[in-house]
């Protein structure tokens, strides 16, 4: 069995984040051997009608990671297709991965979160039909192509991505839905669930992973040519904030990490992102030192 890579989400919205903890917290997690690095791709939460938190616009972001990291994959969990007209999305994944030297995992979804669409006035109506059309374009675009194509959505006129890119960049979906499956698994090179989706519970994983072999295998495709990816929620203090609908699941502690992380990787995943609470640069050390094979900070 090929060993499990583990990646680690940075804060969302959980708390007020500046740069300089982003950048410790990065750097953190590749000097304690994490194989990825996520920040969402949200603009706005607003809960209650009170409660609002809102994160950092994740490409810019992306950008400013991989100028201060070397080695750790990063990406956008996952990046909403609706947020930008799809030929400007495949210009700041090329732009990105270029910064990068080549470490970006193009992770894309149509965009659960209304709120999003309607406080920055952007359309909300149809999203997985947006989404084939958007898809079609920047699949096309960072793999080197040029494009042109007319949709009831999206067109393009002889679209090229200039400077090229280096090479063909990883994409990722993120979904469950079986029109979402059929669009995105003919083409993608991983797929990834998040752990409300399973009930954070590795079992539950299983059941979803053998529902995408079955939809690889009905999209043509060799289920081994897809990876498996899912995000876990570890839990290191209970007293922590929470996400809104965390309440839905039952944490991991970190004490029971090392055996979650053997399940997920029976459960046919080939890299577990944690979701972490909290999550700070202490917090990364301290999951650091208790992953497998990785090194102790």
């Amino acid at each position: 069995m090929t060993p499990l890579r583990v990646g680690i989400q940075l804060p969302e919205v959980e708390r007020d984040v500046r740069w300089p903890e982003v950048v410790a917290m990065a750097q953190a997690a590749e000097r304690g051997g994490f194989d990825s690095l996520w920040l969402g791709d949200h603009l706005l939460y607003r809960h209650d009608g009170r409660e609002e938190r809102g994160p950092w616009e994740v490409w810019t972001q992306l950008a400013a990671i991989a100028a201060v990291t070397e080695r750790i994959e990063l990406g956008p969990l996952v990046a909403c297709a609706s947020f930008h007209s799809p030929g400007v999305l495949a210009k700041m994944a090329a732009s990105v991965d270029e910064v990068s030297g080549g470490r970006l995992v193009l992770g894309l979804g149509a965009g659960s979160n209304l709120m999003d669409h309607e406080a920055f006035g952007l359309p909300r109506d149809r999203l997985v039909s947006r989404f084939e059309e958007a898809f079609e374009i920047v699949r096309r675009l960072v793999a080197g192509e040029r494009v042109t194509f007319r949709g009831r959505w999206f067109e393009v006129d002889d679209a090229v991505l200039l400077p090229a890119p280096a090479r063909r960049i990883p994409l990722m979906a993120g979904t469950t839905g079986e029109r979402m499956l059929g669009i995105t698994l003919p083409h993608v090179d991983w797929w990834n669930t998040w752990y409300l989706w399973f009930e954070n519970r590795p079992e539950r994983f299983a059941d979803l992973n053998r529902r995408v072999d079955e939809a690889a295998r009905r999209a043509g495709r060799d289920p081994r040519d897809v990876r498996r990816s899912g995000c876990l929620l570890v839990e290191l203090d209970p007293s922590a904030v929470r996400r809104p609908r965390d309440k839905d699941v039952e944490a991991i502690p970190a004490a029971r990490l090392p055996e979650a992380l053997r399940e997920m990787a029976e459960a046919g995943a080939d890299e577990a992102i944690l979701v972490v609470r909290p999550i700070t640069e202490d917090s990364i050390r301290e999951l650091g030192a208790v992953l497998p094979g990785r090194a102790t900070l």
